[in-house]
């Protein structure tokens, strides 16, 4: 038995990525990033997509604490 169902890739405003099932709604604080389909294709989507796994703001502090500390 093959899995027919469709997903979307979302993003949360920390840059973070996830699937979910079309047809139901995107849950508050994601949104939809584009692409749809199979499972398969959507995992793929964010492996190419999410390359750094920090939070967007640990990256900002980051960058912010380098930038204080050069």
């Amino acid at each position: 038995m093959s899995d027919e169902q469709q997903y979307l890739v979302v993003r949360n405003d920390e840059e973070q990525y996830s699937i979910w099932a079309v047809g139901r709604e995107v849950p508050a604080g994601w949104y939809p990033e584009g692409t749809q389909g199979p499972k398969d294709e959507c995992l793929s989507r964010i492996c190419d997509l999410w390359t750094d796994m920090r939070p967007l703001s640990l990256r900002q502090r980051m960058d912010q604490a380098a930038a204080d500390a050069a």
